[in-house]
């Protein structure tokens, strides 16, 4: 039994950083390093609530070539992988990352991603499907989908939380505002939100939103931390004060800390903070997961935080 299934993209991701400025077209830069890791949102989420003690499983699709790796990773990090399948024919998703300390670029091929939402659907309406109390879906839902995908999991029981990442098309999408109306939480960053919403501020954005019949908003606001709408409460919480290194993986990490909060019964407030702490400690090592905070680290930076 599991507590929260994260539904979602797995990739593979080869990440290059140590150069003073990103790529351009026609133009070749030297990484001074380079790493494996298992990469999205998926894994980064799943990986982060397993950290702070929460029984996690992930529901993705792999490839044949890399899918034990994969495997192997995730269960290293005591997350579940029971519901990790393999597609008979695409690879393991996978994503070029050049990162520095304040950007990112990412060139990717979605491999066995394809097709995840026919056997998410397949997999829920299966009679014999145990739900979980949480589904957290990592991925961008095709609005011909999603809202038959959420309304079977509710009647299962679960709640629901959505990080889409940015997807240009998804974003322009004008179906998209029904299904966030059937998510309990939505967690998009500023520029997500602005693109959805056409608003700048996060005062506005959350009103747009509110006024969308979205039921939860954790927004995500980079270094000024962030926002939590919700019945037309807003709460906004501050960040810690950090000098990152890479930024892959932030918001994921937040959506760890946020959810496990969350689903713990705590204050809007305090699952911002945590949210914010985990999403901050996650830019101070290489790699999505690697600086993730361990829960001495979450306890001590929230005293300090909320006494401040």
């Amino acid at each position: 039994m599991i507590d929260v299934l994260v539904a979602g993209e797995i990739y593979v991701d080869l990440l290059l950083s140590g150069f003073d400025s990103l790529p351009e077209p026609g133009r070749e830069v030297f990484a001074s390093r380079f790493s494996r890791e298992i990469g999205g949102g998926t894994p980064i989420t799943a990986s982060g609530l397993a950290k702070l003690q929460v029984q996690c499983g992930v529901f993705g699709l792999v490839g044949e070539e890399s899918g034990d790796w994969v495997r192997d990773r995730l269960e290293a990090e005591g997350v579940d992988v029971t519901q990790v399948r393999t597609h008979p024919t695409e690879p393991t998703a996978i994503t070029v990352v050049a990162t520095t300390a304040h950007d990112r670029a990412f060139l990717s091929y979605q491999g066995a991603n394809f097709a995840l939402e026919e056997s998410l659907l397949e997999a829920v309406h299966d009679a014999e499907w145990v739900p979980p109390k949480h589904v957290h879906l990592a991925y961008a839902p095709l609005p011909s989908n999603a809202i038959e995908l959420c309304t079977a999991l509710h009647r299962k029981g679960s709640t629901i939380s959505l990080d889409v990442g940015w997807r240009e098309d998804w974003l322009n999408h004008p179906e998209v505002v029904p299904i966030l109306r059937n998510v309990d939480i939505f967690f998009p960053n500023l520029a997500e939100a602005q693109k959805l919403t056409g608003e700048k501020t996060a005062t506005a954005i959350l009103e747009q939103f509110e006024a969308a019949g979205v039921p939860g908003v954790a927004l995500k606001l980079g270094s000024e931390g962030s926002a939590f709408s919700s019945r037309g409460s807003r709460v906004f919480a501050r960040p810690p004060n950090v000098k990152p290194v890479d930024t892959t993986g932030a918001g994921d990490c937040f959506d760890a800390g946020f959810l496990e909060a969350w689903l713990a019964g705590k204050s809007p407030e305090d699952c911002l903070l945590q949210g914010n702490i985990c999403g901050a400690f996650s830019t101070l090592a290489y790699g999505g997961i690697t600086g993730f905070p361990r829960p001495a680290d979450i306890e001590r930076e929230l005293k300090r935080l909320q006494h401040a």
